[in-house]
Protein backbone atom coordinates (compact mmCIF):
# COMPACT_ATOMS: atom_id res chain seq x y z
CA UNK A 1 0.00 0.00 0.00
CA UNK A 2 2.55 2.57 1.02
CA UNK A 3 4.28 1.71 -2.24
CA UNK A 4 1.45 2.98 -4.66
CA UNK A 5 0.56 5.60 -2.03
CA UNK A 6 4.37 6.84 -3.05
CA UNK A 7 4.00 6.63 -6.42
CA UNK A 8 1.12 8.78 -6.76
CA UNK A 9 2.80 11.41 -4.88
CA UNK A 10 5.76 11.64 -6.69
CA UNK A 11 3.33 11.46 -10.00
CA UNK A 12 1.31 14.12 -8.67
CA UNK A 13 4.32 16.45 -7.93
CA UNK A 14 5.54 15.85 -10.85
CA UNK A 15 2.30 17.35 -12.48
CA UNK A 16 2.57 20.39 -10.31
CA UNK A 17 5.95 20.99 -11.15
CA UNK A 18 5.51 20.58 -14.87
CA UNK A 19 1.80 22.74 -14.66
CA UNK A 20 2.98 26.39 -14.46
CA UNK A 21 5.64 26.03 -17.30
CA UNK A 22 3.45 25.00 -19.30
CA UNK A 23 0.41 27.33 -17.85
CA UNK A 24 2.94 30.68 -18.72
CA UNK A 25 3.97 28.63 -22.30
CA UNK A 26 -0.20 28.97 -22.74
CA UNK A 27 -0.17 32.94 -21.56
CA UNK A 28 2.57 33.97 -23.94
CA UNK A 29 2.07 34.55 -27.49
CA UNK A 30 4.30 32.84 -30.16
CA UNK A 31 6.48 36.10 -30.64
CA UNK A 32 6.52 36.69 -26.53
CA UNK A 33 8.64 33.19 -26.72
CA UNK A 34 10.69 33.81 -29.57
CA UNK A 35 11.83 37.06 -27.89
CA UNK A 36 12.53 35.35 -24.60
CA UNK A 37 14.44 32.82 -26.21
CA UNK A 38 16.73 35.74 -28.45
CA UNK A 39 17.36 37.06 -25.05
CA UNK A 40 18.70 34.09 -24.02
CA UNK A 41 20.87 33.52 -26.71
CA UNK A 42 21.97 37.04 -26.39
CA UNK A 43 22.88 36.52 -22.94
CA UNK A 44 24.46 33.38 -23.40
CA UNK A 45 26.79 34.67 -25.86
CA UNK A 46 27.59 38.05 -24.18
CA UNK A 47 28.34 35.85 -21.27
CA UNK A 48 30.91 33.82 -23.55
CA UNK A 49 32.84 36.68 -25.15
CA UNK A 50 33.83 38.27 -21.91
CA UNK A 51 35.10 34.68 -20.83
CA UNK A 52 37.09 34.74 -24.19
CA UNK A 53 37.86 38.57 -23.45
CA UNK A 54 39.06 37.89 -19.93
CA UNK A 55 41.90 35.13 -21.46
CA UNK A 56 42.36 37.15 -24.67
CA UNK A 57 45.93 38.29 -24.97
CA UNK A 58 45.90 39.75 -28.94
CA UNK A 59 45.19 43.27 -29.17
CA UNK A 60 43.11 42.58 -32.12
CA UNK A 61 41.64 39.63 -30.88
CA UNK A 62 40.15 42.09 -27.39
CA UNK A 63 39.54 44.89 -30.17
CA UNK A 64 37.33 42.25 -32.49
CA UNK A 65 35.30 41.09 -28.90
CA UNK A 66 35.07 44.35 -27.88
CA UNK A 67 33.35 44.73 -30.78
CA UNK A 68 30.99 41.64 -30.58
CA UNK A 69 30.06 43.05 -27.09
CA UNK A 70 29.59 46.30 -27.84
CA UNK A 71 27.01 44.58 -30.54
CA UNK A 72 25.38 42.15 -28.52
CA UNK A 73 24.71 44.90 -26.02
CA UNK A 74 22.65 46.95 -28.60
CA UNK A 75 20.83 44.13 -29.68
CA UNK A 76 20.03 43.43 -25.76
CA UNK A 77 19.21 46.94 -25.10
CA UNK A 78 16.19 46.71 -28.65
CA UNK A 79 14.86 43.41 -26.81
CA UNK A 80 13.81 45.67 -24.06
Amino acid sequence: MARGWESKSVEEQQSEAASPAQHLNQLLSAAEIARKREREQLLLSRKHVLGQLSSAQSPRHREMLQAALADLETRLARLV
